[in-house]
């Protein structure tokens, strides 16, 4: 059944009002957040922000390891350490290795470009990171809404985006609704950011439009 019929047999569907909706839980959109209520408090403003995130919690799909320069965290969090980032593993040494089939060459340090040397640099969980983020974005108010993916690109008449809507509950296979169907929430924000990755699905969609 066509997303318009769909509205006009069950809507209008709930929505709800923020200043900013961030659609992506992850490193960039957590920071986000959290710098943009940084930034409210110390104009003495109130700033409604929300996190959309389709994983059961921050960090629940980012599986990789990292090698973490900690300048950014500092400029979010100078006292990043004293807050107990989980950033436990100093960098001790680097290994630059030219391969070949049988053999292998280290690279002597002088001949390293300096963006490959790790000195000062963290090995992390990026996962716990993303964790600990969420955690920071809580403790200053940003609501996030675990196990809800954005679905849909919401827009106003002019034609500007307004927002989105999580994804529709209770459709069959064949796209038809059955019992327990129930809408998606609309999202409204006055500014609406997409840190969905690279490879988003609405990122290509706001792209392709």
């Amino acid at each position: 059944m066509h997303r318009s019929e769909l509205l006009k047999r069950h809507g209008p569907r709930e929505s709800m009002d923020f200043d900013v909706v961030i659609v992506g839980g992850g490193p960039a959109g957590l920071a986000s957040a959290i710098r943009l209520k940084q930034l409210a408090a110390q104009a003495g403003q109130e700033l409604s922000v929300v996190v959309l995130e389709k994983g059961s919690e921050p960090g629940a799909h980012i599986l990789s390891g990292a090698v973490m320069d900690p300048r950014a965290l500092t400029e979010l969090f100078p006292d990043w350490q004293q807050r107990g980032a989980p950033l436990n593993q100093p960098v001790t040494a680097d290994d630059v290795l030219i391969l070949s089939a049988h053999r292998a060459w280290r690279t002597p340090d002088a001949l390293v470009p300096a963006c490959m040397h790790n000195h000062g640099n963290f090995v992390v969980s990026l996962g716990a990171v993303t964790r600990w983020l969420g955690d920071q974005a809580a403790a200053l108010g940003v609501e996030t809404f675990p196990g809800f993916a954005a679905a849909e690109v919401l827009y106003g008449e002019q034609g500007a985006v307004v927002g989105v809507a999580t994804g529709d509950v209770g459709l069959g296979k064949d796209g038809e609704p059955h019992e327990g169907f129930q809408l998606g929430m609309a999202l409204h924000g006055r500014y609406t950011l997409f840190a969905e990755g690279a490879r988003g699905h609405l990122g290509r969609q706001l792209i392709a439009r």
